[in-house]
């Protein structure tokens, strides 16, 4: 079950449907033209008008009809709570889909020990969660953590069934790697910036090399997997796939990576949506 469809996209916008619930949301992506008629867009229940500035996100939500209560998106066996955010999201990012799925079946119902960095509202904890592991879930934000809290309690799990930190992502790696914890599989969605929970600043071209460096070493003896997802334009899946090959070749296994991408319902145009690298075993 997927309640999602990309619409149209095209001038800078992209019109979705969640559970039938119509948005328009900014997206610099979409450099070519609109595709399907005005009317559906006019059709649309929420816009976010976006600052002057297309490359910041900041903005306000126009509102035709208002979000149902509650707003869910159901993707196969989990529940997503969405609300409209001051920066354009709405609490899930559809084209995560994929890596939800490549979790499924690398887990395979074994109790392998997950870490999840950067967690958001919870998708990929829910998607290990759901496929046998233990995974610790870090954010550095405390409503978000609540969010992700609330979306398994949706998706029918437990909240003691996650293990919940309120921390920064680089000093919680440190700090597991002195305590000698170690992980079989790693999942991490570094922003391009951000604060930590005790103001710490992360910037991606400054101290993302250093971050997936120290997560190699809180790898078990029997690591699984490393996935990464990224939404920058500055960088490139093939800038991603090096510096996996650089860090974790010696392993063995193998190394992928490529664009995430959200297909148009009505003619199959691909939006390119982010970066996604896989390292398993």
């Amino acid at each position: 079950m997927n309640d999602y469809q990309l619409l149209d996209c095209g001038d800078g916008e992209k019109l979705e449907s969640f559970s039938g619930y119509k948005i328009i949301r900014p997206d610099p992506r979409a450099i070519w033209g609109k595709g399907q008629p005005k009317s559906l867009w006019e059709s649309a229940d929420a816009v976010f008008a976006r600052s002057a500035d297309w490359r910041i996100a900041d903005g306000r939500w126009i509102f035709k009809t208002k979000p149902p209560k509650p707003w869910q998106y159901y993707y196969k066996n989990l529940t997503f709570n969405l609300r409209p955010t001051d920066f354009r999201h709405v609490g899930v990012f559809p084209e995560q889909t994929v890596n939800w799925d490549w979790l499924e079946n690398a887990i395979d119902h074994q109790p392998l020990k997950v870490l999840n960095l950067f967690a958001y509202t919870g998708g990929a904890t829910m998607a290990a969660t759901k496929a046998g592991a233990k995974v610790t879930h870090v954010d550095s934000s405390k409503s978000i953590i609540s969010w992700a809290r609330e979306n398994c309690l949706s998706s029918g799990l437990a909240s003691n069934a996650v293990r919940w930190i309120e921390d920064d992502a680089y000093k919680f790696v440190l700090r597991e790697q002195r305590r000698a914890s170690f992980y079989d599989g790693i999942i991490l969605d570094p922003p391009r910036f951000g604060h930590g929970a005790k103001g710490e600043i992360w910037k991606l071209e400054d101290d993302l090399q250093k971050l997936v460096m120290a997560c190699k070493n809180i790898l078990s003896a029997t690591p699984k997997f490393v996935l990464m997802s990224l939404y920058t334009a500055d960088l490139s899946p093939i800038a991603i796939g090096q510096l996996f090959d650089t860090v974790f070749s010696s392993l063995g296994g193998e190394i992928e990576f490529s664009e995430l991408t959200i297909k148009e319902a009505n003619t199959g145009r691909l939006l390119p949506s982010g970066i996604v690298a896989r390292w398993n075993l």
